[in-house]
């Protein structure tokens, strides 16, 4: 059986960023899971001592606290701000900008609409930056929403959605308002990790979607896979491979979500070669 990797996977220039930070700051804490990825959460937890809190009430007086790439609302932010701790802030610099962009939009009077889940720590913190802000997933979840709506609308996208998606709710609010001020917020390496899963899929008779299963570009990833391959499976390391899985299969497509080190695609690779399946 071949094996072949998509042409893009793996860390994005957010995560590497967070990860350095973190490497560089030993004996610290993350407020919140610092990327979706458990397994490199363990490693710097083992390697490098950094620790986990999940709630302000567990942060001590001096210690040294690391913002996760996916940012924390605003007022989360002011209150360790107003703490004797150090921050060090491992925010993707690509979530900063829609946190910035509805901040400045919502003074100038433009209502905000989010496209992204608004249970995703990433939007927590965007929602925080806007006046009234509506989180929606859909065209029609858009459509309750229109009314309360004004006539000028600013918009932006969780970094990690896909982006036909994304379109299908801008044109909506063009049909309806008078003007859309609109603010392409997609991470370009999320564009190129999902058009190389959608390549390779096309080609694969499996597919092994490796990464978090709270990753929200990990999913993404998965259910492009399945649209194309429908043997595609998502696994966070090499224990979750079962051999069935490969049995007559000729070719093997491997991507992984932007939370996805180098190390657990490795041990996923070489378990997929020591497998028995014909």
């Amino acid at each position: 059986m071949e094996i072949r990797l998509a042409k893009s996977y793996g860390f994005c220039f957010g995560v590497k960023r967070a990860i350095k930070i973190a490497e560089e700051s030993p004996n610290s804490k993350t407020f919140g899971p610092l990327i979706h990825n458990k397994n490199e959460i363990e490693r710097l937890a083992k390697n490098f001592n950094v620790g986990l809190v999940e709630n302000l009430e567990e942060i001590e007086p001096k210690s040294r606290i690391i913002v996760r790439t996916h940012g924390i609302p605003k007022d989360q932010l002011k209150f360790l701000q107003s703490q004797d701790v150090e921050i060090i802030d491992a925010t993707c610099p690509f979530v900063t900008k829609p946190q910035e962009i509805v901040e400045k939009m919502s003074k100038e009077g433009y209502s905000i609409v989010i496209f992204g889940d608004r249970n995703h720590p990433e939007i927590k913190g965007v929602m925080s930056y806007a006046k009234d802000p509506i989180v929606v997933l859909s065209v029609e979840e858009l459509k309750e929403y229109l009314p309360k709506l004004k006539e000028r609308v600013a918009t932006v996208a969780q970094t990690t959605r896909k982006f036909q998606e994304y379109q299908k709710i801008v044109l909506f609010l063009m049909e309806h308002k008078k003007e859309v001020r609109v603010f392409n917020t997609i991470c370009n390496a999320t564009f190129e990790n999902q058009d190389a899963a959608r390549e390779l899929s096309k080609e694969a008779d499996v597919m092994i979607i490796i990464g978090g299963k709270n990753s929200s570009n990990t999913k993404q990833l998965y259910r492009i896979c399945k649209e194309h391959c429908k043997d595609s499976y998502l696994v966070e390391n090499r224990d979750e491979l079962k051999p069935e899985w490969f049995v007559n299969k000729k070719v093997c497509g491997i991507t992984a979500g932007a939370s996805t080190p180098n190390w657990i695609i490795e041990e996923v690779i070489e378990k997929i070669r020591k497998l028995e399946y014909n």
